[in-house]
Protein backbone atom coordinates (compact mmCIF):
# COMPACT_ATOMS: atom_id res chain seq x y z
CA UNK A 1 0.00 0.00 0.00
CA UNK A 2 2.80 2.38 0.90
CA UNK A 3 4.55 1.62 -2.39
CA UNK A 4 1.45 2.66 -4.38
CA UNK A 5 1.12 5.89 -2.42
CA UNK A 6 4.79 6.70 -3.01
CA UNK A 7 4.36 6.20 -6.77
CA UNK A 8 1.30 8.45 -6.84
CA UNK A 9 3.11 11.16 -4.91
CA UNK A 10 6.22 10.79 -7.04
CA UNK A 11 4.21 11.25 -10.25
CA UNK A 12 2.39 14.33 -8.96
CA UNK A 13 5.54 15.97 -7.68
CA UNK A 14 7.17 15.96 -11.12
CA UNK A 15 7.09 19.23 -13.05
CA UNK A 16 4.76 19.06 -16.05
CA UNK A 17 7.61 18.96 -18.59
CA UNK A 18 8.98 15.70 -17.13
CA UNK A 19 5.71 13.80 -17.46
CA UNK A 20 5.23 11.34 -20.32
CA UNK A 21 2.08 13.07 -21.53
CA UNK A 22 3.92 16.33 -22.05
CA UNK A 23 6.88 14.65 -23.75
CA UNK A 24 4.61 13.01 -26.34
CA UNK A 25 2.60 16.22 -26.77
CA UNK A 26 5.74 18.31 -27.20
CA UNK A 27 7.32 16.00 -29.80
CA UNK A 28 4.14 15.79 -31.90
CA UNK A 29 3.59 19.56 -31.75
CA UNK A 30 7.25 20.30 -32.53
CA UNK A 31 7.32 18.00 -35.58
CA UNK A 32 3.93 19.32 -36.78
CA UNK A 33 5.03 22.95 -36.50
CA UNK A 34 8.27 22.18 -38.35
CA UNK A 35 6.33 20.48 -41.15
CA UNK A 36 3.75 23.28 -41.21
CA UNK A 37 6.50 25.87 -41.65
CA UNK A 38 8.00 23.81 -44.48
CA UNK A 39 4.66 23.85 -46.37
CA UNK A 40 4.96 27.62 -46.78
CA UNK A 41 7.83 27.04 -49.22
CA UNK A 42 5.69 24.94 -51.62
CA UNK A 43 5.35 26.35 -55.10
CA UNK A 44 2.04 27.88 -56.18
CA UNK A 45 0.33 26.21 -59.11
CA UNK A 46 -1.15 28.52 -61.74
CA UNK A 47 -4.97 28.54 -61.65
CA UNK A 48 -5.21 27.00 -65.12
CA UNK A 49 -3.23 23.93 -64.00
CA UNK A 50 -4.80 23.66 -60.57
CA UNK A 51 -7.29 20.84 -60.12
CA UNK A 52 -9.06 21.36 -56.82
CA UNK A 53 -7.08 23.09 -54.09
CA UNK A 54 -3.47 24.27 -54.08
CA UNK A 55 -0.94 21.50 -53.27
CA UNK A 56 0.13 23.17 -50.00
CA UNK A 57 -3.40 23.70 -48.66
CA UNK A 58 -4.20 20.10 -47.76
CA UNK A 59 -0.99 19.45 -45.75
CA UNK A 60 -1.47 22.76 -43.91
CA UNK A 61 -5.03 21.87 -42.97
CA UNK A 62 -4.02 18.36 -41.92
CA UNK A 63 -1.15 19.63 -39.76
CA UNK A 64 -3.35 22.24 -38.08
CA UNK A 65 -5.88 19.47 -37.36
CA UNK A 66 -3.12 17.29 -35.86
CA UNK A 67 -1.98 20.17 -33.63
CA UNK A 68 -5.54 20.85 -32.45
CA UNK A 69 -6.34 17.19 -31.74
CA UNK A 70 -3.01 16.62 -29.99
CA UNK A 71 -3.64 19.63 -27.76
CA UNK A 72 -7.14 18.34 -27.01
CA UNK A 73 -5.82 14.89 -26.03
CA UNK A 74 -3.10 16.45 -23.90
CA UNK A 75 -5.59 18.54 -21.94
CA UNK A 76 -7.84 15.48 -21.54
CA UNK A 77 -4.90 13.66 -19.96
CA UNK A 78 -5.12 16.03 -16.97
CA UNK A 79 -8.51 14.53 -16.05
CA UNK A 80 -7.73 10.93 -17.03
CA UNK A 81 -4.00 10.21 -16.64
CA UNK A 82 -2.46 7.62 -18.93
CA UNK A 83 -2.20 4.07 -17.66
CA UNK A 84 1.29 2.67 -17.37
CA UNK A 85 1.51 -0.71 -19.08
CA UNK A 86 4.55 -2.92 -19.15
CA UNK A 87 3.43 -4.75 -22.27
CA UNK A 88 1.61 -3.39 -25.33
CA UNK A 89 -1.79 -4.97 -26.02
CA UNK A 90 -2.30 -7.47 -28.83
CA UNK A 91 -4.52 -5.00 -30.72
CA UNK A 92 -1.55 -2.65 -31.13
CA UNK A 93 0.47 -5.27 -33.01
CA UNK A 94 -2.55 -6.32 -35.08
CA UNK A 95 -3.14 -2.70 -36.06
CA UNK A 96 0.49 -2.35 -37.17
CA UNK A 97 0.07 -5.60 -39.14
CA UNK A 98 -3.05 -4.18 -40.79
CA UNK A 99 -1.08 -1.17 -42.02
CA UNK A 100 1.53 -3.50 -43.55
CA UNK A 101 -1.27 -5.46 -45.25
CA UNK A 102 -2.74 -2.14 -46.43
CA UNK A 103 0.54 -1.16 -48.10
CA UNK A 104 0.87 -4.54 -49.82
CA UNK A 105 -2.72 -4.56 -51.13
CA UNK A 106 -2.65 -0.92 -52.21
CA UNK A 107 0.60 -1.36 -54.14
CA UNK A 108 -0.32 -4.67 -55.81
CA UNK A 109 -4.11 -4.73 -56.23
CA UNK A 110 -6.05 -1.55 -55.52
CA UNK A 111 -6.06 1.38 -53.14
CA UNK A 112 -9.80 1.19 -52.41
CA UNK A 113 -9.68 -2.54 -51.83
CA UNK A 114 -6.86 -1.86 -49.36
CA UNK A 115 -8.94 0.79 -47.55
CA UNK A 116 -11.88 -1.64 -47.29
CA UNK A 117 -9.68 -4.43 -45.92
CA UNK A 118 -7.96 -2.04 -43.49
CA UNK A 119 -11.24 -0.69 -42.13
CA UNK A 120 -12.71 -4.18 -41.62
CA UNK A 121 -9.52 -5.58 -40.08
CA UNK A 122 -9.06 -2.67 -37.65
CA UNK A 123 -12.75 -2.56 -36.71
CA UNK A 124 -12.79 -6.31 -36.05
CA UNK A 125 -9.60 -6.23 -33.96
CA UNK A 126 -10.84 -3.29 -31.91
CA UNK A 127 -13.97 -5.20 -30.91
CA UNK A 128 -16.67 -4.88 -33.57
CA UNK A 129 -18.05 -8.37 -34.23
CA UNK A 130 -21.31 -7.61 -36.08
CA UNK A 131 -20.90 -8.63 -39.72
CA UNK A 132 -23.44 -6.06 -40.98
CA UNK A 133 -21.51 -3.15 -39.48
CA UNK A 134 -18.17 -4.50 -40.70
CA UNK A 135 -19.54 -4.70 -44.25
CA UNK A 136 -21.08 -1.25 -43.89
CA UNK A 137 -17.72 0.23 -42.81
CA UNK A 138 -15.91 -1.54 -45.66
CA UNK A 139 -18.26 0.07 -48.19
CA UNK A 140 -18.91 3.52 -46.70
CA UNK A 141 -15.36 4.43 -45.63
CA UNK A 142 -13.71 3.90 -49.07
CA UNK A 143 -16.64 5.72 -50.70
CA UNK A 144 -16.21 8.75 -48.39
CA UNK A 145 -12.46 8.79 -49.07
CA UNK A 146 -13.12 8.63 -52.81
CA UNK A 147 -15.69 11.42 -52.76
CA UNK A 148 -13.45 13.63 -50.64
CA UNK A 149 -10.30 13.21 -52.69
CA UNK A 150 -11.77 12.83 -56.19
CA UNK A 151 -14.73 15.20 -56.12
CA UNK A 152 -13.71 17.83 -53.55
CA UNK A 153 -9.91 17.94 -53.85
CA UNK A 154 -9.78 16.90 -57.51
CA UNK A 155 -7.10 14.25 -57.06
CA UNK A 156 -6.88 11.06 -59.13
CA UNK A 157 -6.06 7.75 -57.53
CA UNK A 158 -3.53 5.26 -58.91
CA UNK A 159 -4.93 2.60 -61.24
CA UNK A 160 -6.14 -0.64 -59.73
CA UNK A 161 -8.93 -3.20 -59.92
CA UNK A 162 -11.71 -0.92 -58.62
CA UNK A 163 -10.36 2.46 -59.76
CA UNK A 164 -10.03 1.21 -63.37
CA UNK A 165 -13.79 0.63 -63.35
CA UNK A 166 -14.38 4.30 -62.59
CA UNK A 167 -11.65 5.95 -64.66
CA UNK A 168 -11.92 3.89 -67.87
Amino acid sequence: MKNVQDKKRANKSLPFFFRDEFKVFFIIILVSIFLLISTFSFDKVPPILNRGIQPATFPKGLLVLIIILTSFIYFLSFKNPWKKEKKLPKTFFLTILSFIIFIIISKTLDFFLAIAVLSVFVSYNWGERRIFYLLLVSIIFPFVVFVFFEMILGLRFPPGIITNLYYY
